[in-house]
């Protein structure tokens, strides 16, 4: 494997413009041992409180704006360039502002599943 760059984000987000809420992008090179996603919601839309129990989860904004919600302080704003950490277990829900949100988020890759024989 090689050192490459994979996309160009500001392309990316720049041609989402009113895209429905999804996935711009995602890591797929074989043998990674990390998982990422470019995510862009639409002005309003949001990502459901829910809890990772197992990953880390870097958040990176890379246009618009929002909030990320903790579930138990007040909502922290998102613009663009706010990193932000999510640790496993926390309780998190991600909004989009009135202009869509673009957030790249970065965790270890998850092992694929696996069908073992019963022991």
């Amino acid at each position: 494997m090689t050192a490459q760059v994979l996309c160009d984000t500001r392309a990316l987000t720049a041609a989402s413009g009113g895209a429905a809420t999804g996935v711009l992008w995602k890591l797929a090179e074989p043998g990674r041992q990390l998982d990422a996603n470019l995510v862009h919601l639409a002005a309003g839309e949001h990502i459901a409180a829910h809890a990772e129990p197992d990953l880390d989860v870097l958040v990176l904004v890379v246009s618009g704006s929002g909030t990320l919600g903790t579930g138990s302080d007040d909502p922290v704003p998102l613009g663009e360039g706010a990193l932000g950490w999510l640790p496993r277990g926390s309780t998190r829900e991600i909004r989009a502002g009135g202009d869509g949100l673009d957030y790249l988020t970065v965790h270890t890759r998850r092992p694929g599943m696996q069908i073992r024989s019963r022991t």
